[in-house]
């Protein structure tokens, strides 16, 4: 065994106690700014639906125009594999997968527009409006028909619009609650949000809610929508976006970039407005830095291209969403928006793509960690974190299933959350 070595210290007990005691604000600053991702299941995309168009078939209707087109313009797996450039393995695993969710669950995140898609109406026709969303939403959950999330985007917080955007909010709510209460997937965004104040009064907002119908404070999030260049950078210089994540209290559960807003807004020309613009990388990798460890999620913006008309046509539409899709995915931006039904199957074939190609690489390297066994890359607890994330991620989706993700890394469902969220209940590994 070798001899064993005598330790020795300098210090007395004292100074790690003193230490410790000096550094107690900062521990629980850092568990109140930074809890870490809430490990709950991140939608691949948001639709935006005008508030006057919903209807109760609305999720059922986009998902069978996007296997119509489908249909016509890719109706097999070589085909659809050849537009987009899908390696040929993955072809058909692909396919089958992506015409089984526009089967099963077409829509993940679906957002009743009152702001840009809805636009200024007389109010009683916007208050009529808001209420049949909220029968609806109530009914789609009731009857198993619903998104896993559903929610309002309200207009904002300006003067011009506050008062109807609060009206707007108070109605929806308030219907919900009538109707049996707020749905676990409820979801709310507010746009145009320009100085944190104005995160503030809508947080008053939601607290008045809560405490006029008895909810536990807090019970309400809602995501911020960063459409101007005063959210990404502040007239004092500041990442006003940081700011606004703590004006949330607690309530910011993402931040969601509007692509041709802060495109306009920072004078990109129409032509050139897309999320692969240097401007939109700029306010996204701020947007990103802000959210990192705050459990404030990042969501990409949208194109404009509608896969609409004849083939080449659908073709070209599809590359070019499909190709933005992977770039954000490469980027860590795990959601985006969808305009259109035929941006369904593109959307699901690029998120799909992207984990089944990087399932046994991830499989292996996780495997590896946990029997600390020795390869060709040496890695570290915050990897496991990520190889684990990048695993739930695609089985939470549809992608991957939990048991071929079982099989090659030995790890079950809630082995896979340990190491994604370490801090949530420690890293008990449970050999399968």
């Amino acid at each position: 065994m070798g001899q064993q070595e005598k330790v020795a210290t300098s210090l007395a007990g004292a100074v790690s106690e003193e230490i410790s005691a000096s550094l107690t604000a900062v521990d629980a600053e850092l568990a109140r700014r930074y809890p870490g991702d809430p490990g709950t299941r991140q939608p691949v995309h948001t639709v935006y639906v005008p508030g006057d168009t919903f209807t109760a078939d609305t999720i059922r209707s986009w998902g069978d125009q996007a296997l119509r087109a489908l249909d016509e313009h890719a109706p097999d797996a070589a085909s659809f594999a050849a537009v987009l450039g899908i390696p040929e393995e993955l072809a058909v695993p692909v396919h089958d997968r992506v015409r089984a969710k526009l089967e099963r669950e077409p829509v993940e995140d679906l957002r009743i527009d009152f702001e840009d898609g809805y636009g200024p109406r007389p109010d009683a026709e916007e208050d009529e409006a808001a209420a049949r969303a909220a029968r609806l939403v109530s009914e789609a959950y009731e009857n198993g028909t619903a998104a896993p999330y559903m929610g309002i985007r309200m207009k904002c917080m300006e003067a011009a619009v506050r008062d109807r955007g609060i009206r707007t909010t108070d109605i929806f709510l308030t219907g919900l609650m009538q109707a049996g209460g707020l749905p676990e997937g409820l979801v709310l965004t507010l746009p145009k949000v320009t100085y944190p104040e104005q995160v503030t009064a809508f947080v008053r907002l939601l607290d008045a809610f809560e405490q006029a119908h008895g909810l536990p404070s807090g019970r309400l999030g809602f995501e911020i929508q960063i459409e101007t260049s005063q959210s990404i950078l502040a007239a004092d210089g500041t990442a006003a976006v940081a700011r606004m994540i703590d004006a949330a209290g607690g309530r910011a559960t993402g931040l969601h970039y509007g692509t041709f807003d802060y495109s306009a807004c920072v004078g990109v020309s129409a032509a050139y407005q897309a999320s692969d613009h240097p401007a939109a990388d700029h306010a996204k990798a701020v947007m990103q830095v802000a959210a990192a460890g705050t459990g404030v999620r990042v969501c990409d913006g949208s194109t404009n291209v509608l896969p609409v008309g004849p083939t080449h046509q659908v073709h070209e539409a599809w590359r070019l969403h499909y190709g933005l899709t992977r770039r954000a995915l490469a980027r860590a931006y795990y959601q985006g928006w969808d305009m259109h039904p035929g941006h369904l199957p593109t959307r699901y074939a690029a998120v799909y793509t992207f984990y089944r190609e990087g399932l046994e690489q991830a499989a292996a390297r996780l495997a590896a960690y946990v029997a600390k066994a020795g390869g060709d890359v040496m890695d570290e607890p915050a990897t496991a974190k990520a190889l684990s994330g990048y695993l739930l991620r695609g089985i939470d989706c549809g992608a991957l299933d939990t048991a071929e993700v079982a099989r090659l890394t030995g790890l079950s469902r809630a082995d896979l959350d340990a190491f994604a969220s370490p801090r949530r209940g420690g890293l008990t590994v449970t050999a399968l």
